[in-house]
């Protein structure tokens, strides 16, 4: 049996209403596009298929910049409220962006959670570290990840506090926008310690008790020294101070 024709007339009066609906609403039902376009949903399913192929056939990115406008805003929104409580209306708004335009480039909160822990926060850094010296043993590696976090995380301690709170918090969003990076980089360094431990070089424990063991402290200190340094008022380095640190995670770990 041949397959049905289809229609070039009908794609483009399909594609450009559909562009247009989109552009307002990203989430719109595809009924309501093929009511707008005159045609039935089956018509329209002949001609594109699924929602991926129609969507890729009008092209509707978001302009260069969006993404970074978006996640600005999100970010200085999420030092007043948490994921769940935070509006994407008013982040629309805060951003200068439409609706749709956000959903586009955040389908949700948990791809929203992802985009700002992918801008902002130093799980990447750690996984280059990771790669490139996977091999070399803790009193190499453990400095420079201690380094890392520290020159990432040390001009945007609100926002490292608000996805600390998402994690414990543990919503479905959150955890949807935070799985992916715990899976990978927490994971990777957890094995990294486990194969040090293979080697002698780490005292055998649990390899997330050795990973906590070496964050907590780093974790803890960069937390609460803006509020330790204006209530006790001794200001420190805070590179300095997460080398100490550092070294003395590594006199913990180092075997007997």
């Amino acid at each position: 049996m041949s397959a049905i024709a289809v229609d070039p007339t009908i794609r483009r009066q399909v594609v450009t209403v559909a562009r247009e609906i989109l552009a307002d609403d990203a989430g719109a039902p595809l009924a309501r596009i093929a009511r707008a376009a005159g045609v039935s949903r089956a018509t329209l399913y002949r001609h594109f298929g699924t929602r991926a192929s129609l969507l890729a056939s009008i092209d509707v990115e978001p302009p260069p910049g969006t993404r970074a406008r978006i996640l600005t805003a999100a970010q200085e929104m999420l030092l007043a409220t948490s994921l769940a409580d935070l509006s994407m209306d008013q982040l629309a708004r805060a951003a200068g962006v439409s609706r749709g335009t956000l959903y586009r480039s955040f389908p949700g909160k948990g791809a929203l959670l992802k985009g700002l822990i992918e801008a902002f926060a130093p799980f990447e850094a750690i996984r280059t570290i990771l790669d490139e010296h996977g091999d070399e043993p803790p009193s190499v590696v453990l400095p420079l990840v201690g380094r890392a976090v520290v020159g990432v995380a040390d001009g945007r301690l609100g926002l490292m506090r608000a996805i600390f709170h998402e994690v414990t918090v543990g919503s479905s969003a959150s955890l949807a926008g935070i799985r992916p990076f715990f899976a990978s980089t927490i994971g990777a360094l957890a094995d990294y310690l486990r194969r040090q431990m293979a080697l002698g070089r780490v005292r055998p424990m649990h390899p997330l008790l050795a990973l906590q063991a070496f964050v907590g402290p780093v974790f803890f200190h960069l937390m609460t020294r803006p509020v330790v340094e204006e209530l006790v008022g001794l200001p420190m380095d805070s590179g300095v101070a997460v080398d100490e640190l550092v070294a003395g995670a590594l006199d913990g770990l180092t075997p007997p």
